[in-house]
């Protein structure tokens, strides 16, 4: 059971948020998230308004398919593109249009998305002011706000990856002004010939199911052979077979049920004694148990093993420890051990898995990484290393069975709502939960969306990355 955080409990009452505001108490009152419920949905930001301003190439088409096939309602910002009139037509939806000179008439909008892949100098960046600037009053709790830009390395010149190395910045910083209405902003940066594959990404950095997920960005490529035939968003892991390491509780669990849920058959791994409550949520999932230690000598053997000639789909490296202290009183142990889990048999199984040819192709490696690798933590040496070890270990991978349509992909958690934070002392506690944009701490169910996305079909751009789930954490990346 989580502890109850009293600010977030505080903020859903008006009569409270207008006492403290009133009082001119300096308490970050955050805003309740709205997350994602049960399995996703066909249209999920269905009859919501979307202000959008997109060119009239690739990346504007990409966009605006993606938006419509949400159910969204678009608004656009100057000039509507031709196609949107061949895609109102086509889903028989209207488009508007926002004046960013006169009144904009829209009233309140879901969700802000502009396409900077255009912008060639630093001068053109004042379009982000002017998109931005007037409907951002307008932009509803809980929102989203999303740049699509280009890597910086793609740009013709230097003017050019200057320009496009900006958007980063400026969604970082926009991502901590408009945390405090529980909105949040992604850069999702689309290689050249990538744009057939941005609908998956967008879509799930429009839903509530990226609700924790803020102020960073996320590369789409073309690294990998494409899924044949339509993507599918309901029930997108159909037929398919995952694994989930550390599955009995916490983020594992959340991860094995949102798996289950989205149609996969989930094998719920965990140690031999936490084999019982491994195996009640295996038989709540309609799926199986494996009790493994992952430290094992023969641990991948025993899965590979486990999976025979079918092979896996989804490999969700979740098993973790902690064994703090600080360097100088860490017994040698402690210091190996959270190597050998939390690094060393993800590696191991991996390659094993791999050679084995059980990894089918299309599959997805997903490896729990931590912000505390990202930042470093004090008394945690042999976790954040193992944990930034994680990051090199997909960056690294990816490359190698791209080929085969494999992605690699790492989400790294930051202050997450589990029985080792209810352990902590609780001003520790509740500082800890007001150190991101978000002003709250995380539910293991925010970090089994990411996963579950990056599982998907619909991240079959996406490969060789580390995406935070943290809320954009103050410290580190």
């Amino acid at each position: 059971m989580m502890s109850a955080d009293i600010l977030l409990e505080l903020s859903k009452s008006p009569q409270a948020r207008t006492l403290v505001k009133a009082l001119g108490l300096p308490l970050p009152m955050p805003t309740p998230l709205v997350r994602g419920a049960g399995p996703s949905a066909e249209r999920p930001l269905d009859g919501a308004t979307v202000a959008v301003q997109v060119g009239e190439d690739a990346v504007g088409r990409a966009i605006c398919e993606a938006l419509v096939g949400t159910g969204a309602r678009l608004a656009v910002a100057g000039e509507a593109p031709a196609l949107l009139g061949e895609l109102a037509e086509a889903w028989g939806r209207p488009v508007g249009h926002v004046d960013l000179d006169g009144e904009l008439g829209v009233g309140r909008v879901r969700a802000l998305v502009f396409d900077g892949t255009g912008l060639r100098t630093p001068s053109e960046l004042h379009a982000l002011y002017a998109f931005f600037h007037p409907l951002l009053d307008a932009l509803d709790r809980n929102g989203r706000a999303i740049v699509v830009g280009r890597p910086p390395e793609e740009a013709a010149d230097p003017a050019g990856a200057a320009t496009q190395a900006a958007l980063e910045g400026f969604v970082r910083s926009l991502a901590k002004e408009v945390g405090r209405k529980g909105a949040t902003a992604l850069l999702l940066e689309v290689g050249q010939g990538a744009e057939d594959r941005l609908a998956g990404p967008l879509r799930f950095a429009l839903s509530p199911r990226s609700a924790y997920v803020t102020g960073q960005p996320l590369r789409v490529t073309h690294a990998t052979p494409p899924v044949a035939g339509p993507l599918r968003w309901t029930f997108p892991l159909e037929q398919k077979t995952a694994l989930v390491t550390g599955a009995a509780r916490g983020i594992g669990r959340s991860t094995a049920e949102l798996l289950a849920a989205e149609g996969a058959h989930v094998v719920c791994l965990d140690r031999p004694e936490d084999q019982d409550a491994a195996a009640r949520l295996a038989r709540t999932l309609h799926g199986r148990v494996l009790g493994v230690d992952v430290t094992a000598p023969d641990a991948a053997a025993q899965i590979a093993e486990a999976f025979g000639e079918h092979g896996v789909d989804i490999v969700v490296h979740n098993a973790g420890i902690t064994r703090d202290k600080t360097l100088a009183r860490m017994k040698p142990a402690f210091f190996d051990l959270a190597i050998a889990v939390n690094l060393e048999a993800v590696e191991r199984i991996t390659r094993h898995l791999l050679e084995q040819g059980r990894i089918n192709p299309f599959g997805r490696v997903i490896c729990l990484s931590s912000v505390a690798g990202l930042a470093g933590n004090m008394g945690q040496t042999n976790y954040a290393a193992a944990k930034r070890g994680v990051v090199g270990y997909v960056q690294a991978l990816a490359p190698t069975v791209a080929a085969e349509g494999i992605t690699v992909n790492a989400v790294a958690p930051g202050f997450i709502e589990t029985r080792m934070t209810d352990a902590m002392p609780t001003a520790l506690r509740e500082v800890a939960r007001r150190m991101n944009s978000l002003g709250q701490g995380g539910h293991p169910a925010d970090v089994a969306e990411a996963i579950a996305f990056f599982a998907s079909p619909g991240a079959q751009g996406i490969t060789g990355q580390t995406l935070r789930v943290c809320g954009q954490a103050l410290i580190g990346a």
